[in-house]
């Protein structure tokens, strides 16, 4: 018996050929005006998001535990998102500024969590960590006079699924789905846990709310990016091993299916989602030997997003920083571009 022509047997091959002949049809055009187009591009990605809450409910902040470090204070507290929605966080105030603070929201990616922004243990807070990758990002945030909201994603960390029986070993893989069958997906409740971030920043009081950013690897960057791109009130953002081509990285090898969002392809490519930021200064950061979002690509969607930017007229807002290594954060390349940006959006207020 012969055996059966394999050719076309793959999906991946067919989803290839679907995904070759895609045009996305909210691409930018340079003869467009870019206010117009920005404003179509962000209601549709935020409708493919799905749902949203249409009411925001108390925050009920609570703190945990609060403890002085050589870098300032760090403060463990925990707010409501929507109900039965907890976002545990960390708040870092650095001792060499003065309120109201310059905050960076910080998001940790696939990983044991938020924990790692202090560089401490996820179940003993009080015992010291190693972290890898320039991945302690608010120690980073805190030595560079920058204040720090650590945020928990959801599926990681002290959000990870613990009350489900028989759950998967993947840890978003089981919210993701969940999230799809009830209209809705975890990026979009992500997101709206950074703008639920926002809220708490601005009831505290400390916070600029002309001066908030958000910044995050992987997982943290990909929230990062569309966090900028969505939520009005970020003015800077810095995602790190994220920014690349969809074509080339999450529809190239296997990815978690929290990157995943029914439908987007067909519309825009991921340039075309982080040029919605535009004119606001975005620093991308990228691993010149990242294996999950490849160089080569990250520098194409870099030329398309910088299209957008001097279409903006803020070519100069929009940077792309290349480490040496691979899939991680390079805060002595990424910290002095982005903190250019941060002083001239300072005096610019002023």
């Amino acid at each position: 018996m012969k055996k059966t022509p394999d050719k076309y047997l793959s999906p991946s091959v067919h989803h290839k050929y679907i995904m070759e002949q895609i045009k996305p049809a909210m691409a930018f055009d340079k003869d467009e005006d870019i206010t117009t187009w920005q404003r179509k591009l962000r209601r549709k990605v935020k409708k493919l998001l799905g749902d949203f809450p249409s009411e925001r409910v108390a925050l009920n902040p609570v703190t945990l535990w609060k403890k002085e470090v050589p870098l300032g204070t760090i403060e463990k507290v925990m707010f409501t998102a929507e109900p039965h929605a907890d976002v545990p966080a960390y708040v870092c105030l650095p001792k060499n500024a003065e309120p109201p603070y310059t905050f960076m929201i910080c998001l940790q990616g696939h990983s044991t969590g938020m924990h790692n922004s202090i560089a401490v243990q996820r179940d003993d807070n009080s015992k010291p960590h190693e972290v890898a990758g320039d991945r302690d990002f608010a120690l980073g945030c805190m030595e560079r006079g920058i204040a720090a909201l650590c945020i928990e994603q959801r599926s990681f960390g002290e959000r990870r699924e613990q009350k489900q029986e028989n759950a998967s070993s993947q840890m978003c893989h089981d919210a993701v789905m969940q999230a799809l069958m009830l209209g809705r997906t975890l990026m979009g409740e992500r997101v709206y846990d950074v703008d639920r971030g926002i809220d708490y920043l601005l009831q505290r009081g400390d916070a600029d709310p002309k001066t908030i950013g958000v910044m995050g690897n992987s997982g943290g960057g990909t929230i990062s990016l569309f966090s900028a791109a969505l939520l009005p009130r970020i003015s800077f953002a810095m995602p790190s091993c994220y920014f690349c081509t969809f074509r080339d990285s999450i529809m190239s090898i296997y990815h978690c299916a929290d990157n995943y969002i029914p439908g987007l392809l067909k519309e825009a490519e991921m340039a075309d989602i982080m040029g919605l930021f535009a004119p606001k200064p975005v620093v991308l950061v990228a691993g010149e030997h990242d294996e999950i979002f490849p160089i080569k690509a990250t520098r194409k969607a870099f030329t398309a997003l910088r299209k957008i930017y001097a279409a903006a007229d803020a070519s100069n807002r929009c940077h792309l920083v290349v480490g040496p290594e691979g899939h991680r954060f390079y805060a002595d390349l990424a910290w002095p571009v982005m903190l250019k940006e941060i002083n001239r959006l300072r005096k610019n207020k002023n």
